[in-house]
């Protein structure tokens, strides 16, 4: 039986920035249980550059993993940088982008949205230090290992259940979203 995607990232950042890295050890880290088995190829992570492509990228994306059927998972990875309050706020620029190219409320519905606040570098640096000001960007990663600890430590709390004290806004928002889709796939 050929293997086949499961679980596919789009993602902001260029091949080779540490969004892919992150995203790909956290899966894996996660292993959701619905997912085929080890060995198979569950998550594929696009990175489309910057947010225009991405927004532009999703309806079709979507609709793919809509046809795909059975349990193909759409996860959109952004930034909301200074120009979106918050994740409901780049929620609806996706919104605004997938409604007039056929895709219902509900399809859209069935979306993974993961939201930093300015940079996935302020949740790694929280997930290395306890803490970080999402109000300024949090220091650039060097090193992919650094980037794999901190989603595996974050896979750590999710698989944990429990809540993490001083957890910034923008994460917090996204684990909802995460608990959200493993409700659905009970």
């Amino acid at each position: 039986m050929a293997s086949r995607t499961q679980i596919v990232c789009l993602c902001e950042g260029e091949k080779g920035s540490i969004d892919a890295v992150f995203i790909n050890r956290l899966m894996r880290s996660l292993k959701p249980k619905w997912v085929r088995p080890d060995g198979n190829n569950f998550v594929r992570t696009t990175p489309c550059g910057g947010r225009k492509a991405l927004v532009k990228e999703m309806p079709g994306e979507l609709r793919s993993c809509l046809d795909a059927g059975a349990n193909t998972t759409l996860m959109v990875w952004a930034d909301c940088d200074e120009n979106c309050a918050n994740g409901e706020a780049l929620k609806s620029v996706f919104w605004k982008e997938a409604e007039p190219k056929g895709i219902t409320k509900a399809q859209f519905d069935q979306i993974v949205f993961v939201f930093a606040k300015d940079r996935l570098e302020n949740w790694i640096e929280f997930l290395q230090t306890g803490k970080t000001d999402e109000a300024n960007e949090g220091p650039r990663v060097k090193h992919d290992r650094d980037v794999a600890r901190a989603a595996k430590k974050l896979a750590e709390f999710c698989k944990a259940g429990k809540p993490v004290g001083d957890m910034p806004p923008s994460l917090q928002w996204s684990c909802i979203n995460w608990r959200a889709l493993v409700d659905r796939m009970k």
